[in-house]
């Protein structure tokens, strides 16, 4: 069960349905609610106009007892204002949500205002006479209740509706609605709710689980060619980028580029090994043949070879090291570096180097810009005539760096080409003078770490000229 919903079809198939059980419970509550209401309301509309209608009769004189209170009409009843029931609906045996509870009339079915003068002795001839007109309230009042006539008992709407006699009598009459219609539509629209929701959210989610299938067979498939590419460590391979350019093609599309960007970084290191490994086997074989020439015949000990070999032993060391930290992500120092006294410091003591720096201040590791110039002075004299200049200035937010000899300079299409590792661009010379090939690459390497940019352009005096940008402290 676990397994089930922990793929992502199972609970987008689950959340999608419960999103829409909780919508259509919502929904199917406010309709019953507004149904109910609605009908409610059209009941009390009849009850009213049923009690207007008696009251309207009550008001023009009509006896209590001629009243519409047959048992087949909606209950009716008559209450004067201190609760006596007057006139009620034939077989009437019980009543609530009215005046009265009571079902039976108290006393004669005849309005009030006929006969009241009998015991005044003001004559019995003034029966017949026409009592003056009732007024009828305008406000009404309802009331939910129950009847039972003729021992069929349903629920009710009541209305009240007040009527003024005269002589300052008031009778206050009560007619009913049946509620039967509308409990049987509510009723209705609710079985209608039970069936069709639990049809329409199965239907819900077993469409979400297609779709969801159906989008989500990308990802499946980039899964398996992910896991088959780390079991056969075959970084060459591609996942599948399918055509639906959406967020899975992208996700395809970003894998495919990391994977290339990861074999493109295996591959370099491979390159670096196989170099490194080449580049410090021969100033050890040199050394080890010097120690066991020395070690059969001391007189024919080579010390001064032996120790440049032991020297360019530590520098290839050195740089390895230090682009094995750059490889490594290592973050340079956050210190102050004063560029153009850097400059000057490296140039110290070079023959042919003249300096023009000025005070320019950027964040960084000062040992590794103190290695970029050094490698770039030594490059430049390597290849200088005569002359080497260093210029340090600022340029707007950025510290430039510019080292320009007057050799032969560096074609256009080797511009890039110089800074990959291990590369001499002239292969006939020895690496005793031109060392490892890893100068530029370390140099361009710190620049980048440290924010920066490092290209190579013609120089003024025929030369190249290396530009070192970075950004000021």
């Amino acid at each position: 069960m676990s397994r089930l919903f922990g793929s992502v079809r199972a609970r987008a198939a689950l959340g999608a349905t419960l999103v829409v059980a909780v919508a259509l419970v919502a929904a199917g509550a406010a309709v019953l609610l507004a149904l109910y209401a609605n009908l409610t309301e059209q009941a009390g509309a009849d009850a009213e106009r049923t009690a207007r209608e008696a009251a309207a009769r009550i008001a023009a004189g009509q006896r209590y007892e001629d009243l519409p209170v047959d048992e087949d009409d909606p209950p009716l009843q008559v209450v004067d204002k201190d609760g006596r029931l007057l006139a009620a609906t034939d077989k009437l045996e019980r009543i609530s949500g009215t005046g009265s509870t009571a079902v039976r009339p108290e006393q004669p079915a005849a309005p009030r205002g006929e006969g009241d003068d009998d015991e005044a002795g003001e004559g019995d001839d003034d029966d017949d006479s026409s009592p003056e007109p009732g007024e009828i309230g305008d406000e009404v009042s309802f009331e939910d209740g129950s009847a039972t006539i003729d021992g069929d008992t349903a629920d009710y709407r009541f209305a009240a509706v007040e009527v003024d006699l005269p002589h300052g009598d008031r009778v206050t009459v009560y007619a009913g609605a049946p509620l039967a219609a509308e409990q049987n539509a509510v009723d209705t629209a609710l079985t209608a709710m039970l069936i069709g929701f639990p049809l329409l959210l199965g239907v819900v989610g077993g469409v979400t689980w297609l779709v969801t299938r159906r989008a989500l067979r990308p990802v499946e498939g980039i899964r398996r060619e992910m896991a088959e590419i780390t079991a056969s460590e075959d970084l060459s391979r591609r996942v599948p980028e399918p055509d639906t350019h959406d967020e899975v093609a992208r996700l395809a599309s970003t894998t495919n580029e990391t994977l290339a960007a990861l074999e493109s970084s295996v591959e370099r290191q491979r390159r670096f090994v196989a170099d490194a490994s080449h580049e410090l086997r021969s100033p050890i074989a040199s050394l080890r043949t010097q120690l066991e020439v020395a070690a059969a015949h001391p007189e024919l000990l080579d010390l001064e070879g032996a120790v440049e070999d032991t020297v360019r032993l530590q520098r290839l060391a050195a740089d390895l090291l230090l682009l094995a930290r750059l490889d490594a992500g290592e973050r340079p120092a956050d210190a102050r570096v004063d560029l153009g006294a850097l400059a000057r410091e490296e140039a110290a003591g070079r023959t042919g180097v003249s300096v023009t720096a000025d005070s320019v201040e950027v964040a960084g590791s000062r040992g590794q810009l103190g290695r970029v110039l050094a490698n770039l002075l030594d490059n430049a004299q390597r290849h200088a005539r005569s002359a080497v200049s260093v210029a340090v200035r600022r340029e707007g937010d950025r510290a430039v760096v510019q080292v320009a000899d007057d050799g032969e300079g560096v074609p256009v299409a080797d511009r890039e080409r110089i800074f990959e590792r291990f590369v001499r661009l002239d292969a006939a010379r020895s690496r005793d003078e031109g060392g490892a090939g890893l100068g530029l690459a370390i140099a361009r390497d710190v620049a980048v770490r440290h924010g920066g940019t490092l290209t190579v352009r013609d120089a003024a005096a025929g030369g190249a000229q290396f530009e070192l940008r970075l950004p000021l402290g």
